[in-house]
């Protein structure tokens, strides 16, 4: 979650997403389409992640439909793969925003 309905401002939304402990390959970013911060923060937000080597996909590039298992932070990993890999294909880092 950005916490961007907090409207604690863009620099919180960046910080809060771009320095989070858990951001990762396979991460989805929650972002609020009301809050106050949000669609300016946007722009940087993705340059951001781009700039950490993130790629941003689709919902339905990033999940795994069958022949998966999750994860204790909600993670899919596909079985009979390394269990380090979020992605659903080779491609190195993935990330969702929105």
């Amino acid at each position: 979650d950005s916490l961007d309905w907090k409207d604690y401002g863009v620099s919180s939304i960046l910080t809060t997403v771009l320095e989070h402990k858990h951001l990762g390959n396979g991460s989805i970013i929650l972002c609020h389409n009301g809050a106050k911060y949000t669609a300016e923060a946007l722009e940087q937000l993705i340059t951001g992640l781009k700039e950490k080597g993130y790629t941003l996909v689709t919902m339905s590039e990033l999940i795994y439909k069958d022949n998966y298992e999750m994860d204790v932070e909600g993670r899919q990993h596909q079985n009979g793969k390394d269990s380090q890999s979020a992605e659903p294909d080779s491609s190195a880092n993935t990330s969702q925003a929105g």
